[in-house]
This record gives C-alpha cells, structure tokens and sequence, in this order.
C-alpha cells in the first residue's frame, strides 16, 4: 500500500476519533490496529474498499489464532475496522456478518493487607513508593497518581483532588495519614515540585505511566513474589480491604471513582471475608 494512501486513511480516523474527544493515547493505539488492518490486507494484495466480511472475519481470527490477541483486544480492533467502512469508506456494517466476540471476566488478583505493608516498605525508590502508597491508600489509578499536580494534595482536609479522568468526571480522594508522610519525604527529596508532583525529565510534563510501571515491574521481579502484580492491583486491593472493614459499596463507588455500581460490585466477590457485620444464615445469622 502506498504510504501516502496509508497516512491519509489513519489521518481520517484520527479526526473521527478527536470528535469523539478519545485521549492523545488512545487514538494512538486505535490508529495501530487500523494500520496493522490495512497493512494485512496490503499482504494479500486486497485493497480495503475491496475487502469483504469473509476477508474481515480472517483477519479477527488471525489475531486471535496466529497473533494470540485476546478477545477484548480483538473486539478493539473490530470497532475500528468498522468505524473505517462506516466512516472513512461509506461501506456498510453489518453486525450479524461480523460477530461480537466474547468476553471473557477473570477475577483481578488481591494482595491482603500485610502483602501491601511489605511491599510498600520494601521500596527504597522514594518517587515509586509515594505513587504505591497512593495506588493503594487512596484507590487511585495510575494514570491519576502521574497528572496530580501540587495543588490537588489537601493536607488539612485529608483528601485529594482528582481531576477528570477515564469517566471524565472529578471526584476527592482520601488521603492516608501514613501516605501523605511518605510522599512529604518524597517532595523534599525529589526538589519539592510545585506543579506536577511527579514530573518527568521535562519538568513541564508528568511522569509517564510507563515509567511507574516499569519500576514497578522490576520491584516485583527483586521480591521474586509468584503473584502476577501491576498497578490496578493496589486499587482492587483498597477497595476489597474496604468493603471486608464494613464500608458500603456506595462510599467505595464514589472514592474510586466508578460511574456504575456493577463495577464496584466485583470487591463482593473478592473479599474474603465479606463486610465485618455479615454473617452466614446457615451459621446461625437468622
């Protein structure tokens, strides 16, 4: 396919995707599986206006056979290729010719209170143990702990501001007692930034998430803990210590942020001991 031809297909769906307001990341990763589309079919010498549902189904279990994607990746890459014909080709859609693949919904993993206790301490990195603490005391996702600014940390009132984010809404935060003292012994070491609390080498942008996630991989790997551990981890873990302590799951909806109610009812699940006044009616609780 002529690069050309190729730039200008990923520049359209770029400018669809800016009307639907999706993040610089986001539209980054959505014009990778448009591109990697294109370029399939570029093999098999099938010009994209020529392509049919039969030549669409071959690719989506092309990456899911030979590529190994999973089926959430999968269906990425799918409403993609139809927001193309839609779209960039005035193609048709037809969903019954191009299936919806299934979803999978695996239980995240949880460390228990004294995994999180260990962990935390054992980080000598003073930048990557103040974003843990605040991943797991305050509920926080990743994305959440790099854009927060100096002025979001409200030491007197114990909370933290946090600023739209994946659901675009802005909600508080709760801000730990233990955490703000290790993120105070954070500031004054790191040059006491007054803008992004974690600033990248370019002062002027926020740490990448990658960058934490790296640090954050390479901690696990010096632990030689067998537990599959990332960022979300610390944040499924404060909400299940949470609602195993007797909060309710509307409290735990609002600190982390969550737009439905079916997204925080997965901590039922993942307590192990349910909320600290249940009780079993068939061990006498009626």
């Amino acid at each position: 396919m002529d690069k050309l031809v190729l730039e200008s297909y990923l520049s359209q769906l770029d400018y669809y995707l800016e009307l639907r307001d999706l993040t610089k990341n986001t539209r980054i990763n959505y014009k990778s599986f448009l591109k990697s589309y294109l370029l399939w079919l570029d093999t098999l010498d099938i010009k994209p206006q020529d392509a049919s549902y039969n030549d669409i189904r071959t690719y989506l279990l092309f990456l899911k056979k030979t590529k190994k994607l999973s089926n959430h990746s999968i269906r990425a890459h799918s409403s993609q290729i139809r927001l193309f014909r839609l779209f960039i080709l005035k193609q048709s859609w037809d969903r019954y010719e191009v299936p919806t693949m299934r979803i999978n919904h695996y239980m995240p993993e949880v460390l228990t209170l004294d995994e999180v206790m260990e962990f935390i301490g054992s980080i000598e990195d003073l930048r990557l143990k103040a974003c843990v603490a605040l991943l797991y005391s305050s509920g926080l996702r990743l994305s959440e702990v790099c854009h927060l600014r100096y002025k979001d940390i409200s030491r007197k009132d114990g909370r933290i501001f946090i600023s739209a984010s994946k659901n675009r809404s802005e909600r508080y935060a709760t801000l730990s007692i233990n955490a703000l003292e290790i993120l105070t012994a954070y500031w004054k070491r790191y040059g006491r930034p007054m803008d992004w609390l974690f600033p990248s080498n370019i002062e002027t942008q926020p740490i990448c998430t990658s960058r934490i996630s790296l640090l954050l991989s390479r901690h696990l790997k010096s632990l030689n803990w067998t537990k599959h551990i990332s960022s979300h981890t610390f944040r499924h873990s404060f909400a299940t210590h949470l609602y195993e302590s007797g909060v309710d799951l509307l409290t735990i909806q609002k600190l982390l942020g969550h737009k439905s109610s079916s997204s925080t009812a997965i901590y039922i699940h993942l307590s192990r001991t349910g909320p600290s006044n249940f009780r079993n009616p068939f061990d006498g609780g009626l």
